[in-house]
């Protein structure tokens, strides 16, 4: 099974700039040894479980809580497909095969 979870989360109390607490979720999730891939608006993260996929959330909510953060704003969405894995680089790739490559 493949769970990619894309998620945003970012305190809304904590002034206009969210880069030192986006840097502590990444770093939270880098450490979890998933697979993933940082955007300019999210993080796309691929597990094999939805257990595992939550449990990050999770933790990533806990790490702004211990940061005395008093209002979270997430964005969460999943897309979770059985008898699949390495969707996070397969999906880019089945495009990439089609057009050429997307990123630059």
């Amino acid at each position: 099974m493949s769970v990619l979870l894309n998620m945003a989360m970012f305190p809304t109390d904590q002034g206009e700039n969210k880069s030192e607490y986006v840097s502590e979720i990444i770093k939270l999730i880098r450490e979890c040894g998933y697979p993933y891939q940082l955007t300019s608006m999210a993080t796309i993260i691929e597990t094999n479980k939805l257990s595992q996929a939550l449990e990050i959330i999770q933790k990533c909510y806990d790490k702004l809580e211990e940061l005395n953060c008093n209002r979270v704003y997430s964005t969460i969405t999943f897309d979770i497909r059985k008898g699949h894995e390495n969707r996070l680089e397969g999906k880019v790739a089945s495009i990439e095969e089609k057009i050429g490559k997307v990123s630059k």
